[in-house]
Parts: structure tokens; C-alpha cells; sequence
């Protein structure tokens, strides 16, 4: 999530007149190169791929980006999109989708390149794909229908059955009424309590009609014996409710979240742009401003490894802090926030920290219910190697803001997690000072509640083994 109050008033898609294109593909795969998950994607070209052979390593997955001829390649990736209040959400012309298969056969990630505004600061924006018992597929939080989008969904060769809005948030909900059209067999299932700010507008005006809401452990959802999902359904902290449904794909012990915790990587997403990590690399007025008082150098941007990594490095810590101390010279405070799982800054400080209580029991049923090994949020890396102990951890702020151990386990296991849990929690108070100084603004102008009193855990987490 981009930004937690990043909604929208109207919404705007055009399609260019359909061409046949001939598609080729690229296959990368990642190695296994950290404790949570593998390294970079290397691309190699083959006009079609085939026979690929199956890796049973959790980590390595398989990417298919289609490559076309320059005319018709900008066409495929053509989508027109200048909404978004008070940023609207870029690219604004071209959005290029990567495919990448995370279990075989069964489970398939598709990406696209999401910007703020007119700025640098980019991420990545995540739609999951999953294989249903009956051959239908199902499919979580749907990104920009691009032709090439759509080509790489049709090449699973399967019909799709569900189309699944699984958050209230603007940047995920644009894409469900455009990306339905395309399948307009498919049923849709939102999330409940969806709203928009400045002005509350109905689903339908974002293209989304005739759609299901997901209720809280609803048995009768009709995925339910393959996909069991729990509800996040917080209490008004500001101008709207924060809404998240988590789920759990049994078969392949897979949990899908949306914005409740990220995996920032070392290297960017291949699906961000070298002009977009090039762009971030120059030192422009918000270096001058976040620079930490050195004085900034007037140098040209080359384009080189160092640089995109850069780019990337200011990219990621003015998504988790908007204004971090020091963008000149980001290593250090980058360096505390990859390679980990966490909650996002933004919304530990401006949603979670507000009701705890809430939190924990849905965090609480995820971790006692499902027994995950891989998690796939919506931005930054996917798959995270990941188990319900590491899930926990991430959330290890909530110890300290409910005043109480909540997690049951033997002692050693106690103090390593809770151990961990600190240090997974812990962000660099200078980066900070800007989002808590927002935070206290924020409050005393009455836009959101200092905090907001919930119902307290009825019991504590079962031992993990």
C-alpha cells in the first residue's frame, strides 16, 4: 500500500483497438540466496517455452514476461489510467506484466510496475492466480487488464471462476470492474465496508456490479473447502475503516495478504523500469530536503548498477516512511528495512497501533488456524518462505502496546521470538520523525483517534511446532 488514504473520485479505462500479436516468452527463475527467500531474476529469451522443468525448492519460482515486436508491444501494455485523489496512480500509459510461477501447475503471481503521482517513488503491485480442484481459476486483488495481461492469464488455459477484491484500498479496487469485463463469466467477491474519501462512492462507480461481499468465516463462499479466508474489519480510526481479508490455500499451505505485512527485497522487482530507479537516483529537491544537512552534489545520473540500486533503495524508504532522515545516503537505514518480514511503517503507526486488540485476534486465528509455509502479499517480494512464528514476530509491537505477553510458547522459543520480534518491529527512530510527526498532527486535528478501544485476545496463541 502506497498510501494508507490513497482513494479515488472518478476512474477512466480505454483499451486501444485489439490486434493480433504474436507473443513471445522469457523464462528467469531465482536461487535460493537468503533465509526467506531467492535472489534476483536473471531473464534468458526463448520464443516458447516448454517443458520447464519443475524445481521442488520453495524458493524458486518461474517468470514468464511476454516480449513483442516495439508497435505491437506498446499496444499490448497500453492502459490509460489519470485517477487517484490526492495522487493519482501511474504508469499512466503503459503497464508491462510479468507472470511468474510460484507452485506448479497451481499458484502463478502476475506484476506490474504502480507509481505515485507524478513522482519516482514506484513499487510493484501484485495479482495472484490460484488453480481450482474444479480447473477454474481464482483470482486475488486484479491489476490494470492490459492485452498482455489478459494473453498471460488465457495462456493458463483455464476459464476463470472468482475475481476477488480482498481490501477497501484505491489502488487494488481500481482494476476489479475493468479486469471483470474481460471475464464477464466470473463472479465478483469484495470485501466488505468498501468506501472512497472525499466522497463515499458506490461500487458501481468503479465498474464493480452485481458483486458478493466476503463475510467473516462465511463456510458457504463457494471456494471454501480449498480457501478458507478471515476478515480484518477495524474500527473507524479517521476518515474511513481499514478492511483486509486474509487467505489460506490449503492444498499448497499458502497464505495471501494484502498490505498486513511486506518483504522488502535487496534488489528491485523486475518489473520497475531502469528510467524509473534512474529517476529516483538524481538528486532532486526531495534529496535536497531529506539529504540528513550534508550538502548535495549537482552530478549526472549514469546509468549503472550502483545507481539503480540507488534509485531503489530511496524508492523503498520513502514508501515505508514518506519522509526517512537521510535520502542521500539511504544504505544504512535500507539496510535495517529489507531482508525481513514486518509491517509496514505507514501502517503499523497510522492504522495497527490504533487498535492492537483487533490486531491480535486476527492475526491471533490466522497463526492458530493455518499452518502456512509460504506467504504472498501484494507488493515488494513473493513468495516469502515464511511460517506462523515468523508471521508473529512482525507483529511483535502489539507485546508492548497491549502491555502484555500474549504468545504461549515454551521459554526458550519465548525468548527468541520475542527477541526477534523487536528486532523485526524496530525501525530507525530518525526515519521516524516525519510519519510520527504526522501521526501526532493527525490527532490533534481530529482526522484520525490517538487509539480505539477493542475487545482484548479471550485466550492466548497455541505452541507452534
Amino acid at each position: 500500500m502506497v498510501a494508507v488514504v490513497t482513494v479515488s473520485i472518478s476512474g477512466a479505462v480505454v483499451s486501444p483497438p485489439k490486434e493480433p500479436t504474436s507473443l513471445q516468452n522469457s523464462l528467469s527463475t531465482r536461487k535460493p540466496s537468503s533465509p526467506f527467500l531467492g535472489g534476483e531474476l536473471r531473464a534468458t529469451k526463448y520464443k516458447r517455452v516448454k517443458g520447464i522443468k519443475e524445481s521442488r525448492d520453495l524458493f524458486n519460482v518461474q517468470a514468464f514476461a511476454s516480449l513483442t515486436d516495439s508497435n505491437s508491444k506498446k499496444k499490448g501494455r497500453f492502459y490509460l489510467n489519470f485517477t487517484g485523489f490526492p495522487f493519482p496512480l501511474g504508469p499512466f500509459l503503459n503497464r508491462r506484466t510479468f507472470r511468474y510461477e510460484v507452485v506448479r501447475g497451481s499458484i502463478w503471481a502476475f506484476e506490474q510496475q504502480q507509481a505515485l503521482g507524478f513522482s519516482s517513488i514506484t513499487t510493484n503491485i501484485r495479482m495472484t492466480v490460484i488453480k481450482l480442484k474444479s480447473g477454474g481459476l481464482w483470482i486475488h486483488a486484479p491489476i490494470a487488464p492490459t492485452e498482455e495481461c489478459i494473453q498471460l492469464v488465457k495462456e493458463l488455459d483455464a476459464p476463470v471462476e472468482y475475481i476477488v477484491l480482498p481490501t477497501f484500498a484505491y489502488e487494488h479496487k481500481i482494476f476489479v470492474g475493468p479486469f471483470s469485463r474481460k471475464f464477464p463469466r466470473a463472479k465478483v467477491y469484495v470485501a466488505q465496508r468498501q468506501w472512497s474519501w472525499p466522497v463515499n462512492l458506490p461500487l458501481e462507480f468503479f465498474g464493480i456490479f452485481r458483486s458478493k461481499s466476503i463475510r467473516d468465516e462465511d463456510t458457504s463462499i463457494p471456494w471454501f473447502d480449498e480457501i478458507e479466508h478471515k476478515v480484518l474489519s477495524l474500527p473507524e480510526i479517521g476518515i474511513g475503516p481499514y478492511v483486509e481479508v486474509a487467505f489460506y490455500h490449503k492444498r499448497s499451505q499458502t497464505l495471501l495478504v494484502t498490505d498486513a505485512v511486506i518483504f522488502v527485497p535487496r534488489q528491485p522487482p523486475e518489473c520497475i523500469s531502469k528510467e524509473s530507479l534512474l529517476a529516483a537516483a538524481k538528486n532532486g529537491l526531495a534529496v535536497k530536503i531529506l539529504s540528513g544537512g550534508q550538502e548535495v552534489p549537482e552530478e549526472p545520473v549514469v546509468d549503472n548498477k550502483f545507481n539503480r540500486q540507488k534509485g531503489w533503495e530511496r524508492m523503498v524508504l520513502q514508501i515505508l516512511f514518506l519522509g526517512p532522515s537521510n535520502l542521500l545516503e539511504p544504505n544504512a537505514s535500507f539496510a535495517q528495512m529489507s531482508q525481513k518480514l514486518i509491517v509496514s511503517p505507514i501502517v503499523k503507526t497510522l492504522v495497527f497501533s490504533k487498535v492492537p486488540e483487533k490486531v491480535w485476534d486476527w492475526i491471533d486465528y490466522i497463526a492458530k488456524n493455518w499452518r502456512f509455509k509460504r506467504i504472498i502479499p501484494a507488493h515488494f517480494t513473493a513468495p516469502v518462505a515464511a511460517t506462523r512464528s515468523d508471521f508473529l514476530t512482525a507483529f511483535g509491537f502489539l507485546d508492548e502496546l497491549l502491555g502484555e505477553p500474549y504468545v504461549s510458547r515454551p521459554s526458550l522459543s519465548l525468548l527468541f521470538t520475542s527477541l526477534m520480534g523487536k528486532a523485526a518491529s524496530y525501525f530507525p527512530p530518525d526515519d521516524m520523525k516525519t510519519l510520527s510527526s504526522l501521526d501526532e498532527f493527525l490527532v490533534s486535528v481530529g482526522a484520525v483517534k490517538k487509539t480505539v478501544s477493542g475487545r482484548k485476545p479471550a485466550g492466548k496463541v497455541a505452541i507452534l511446532k
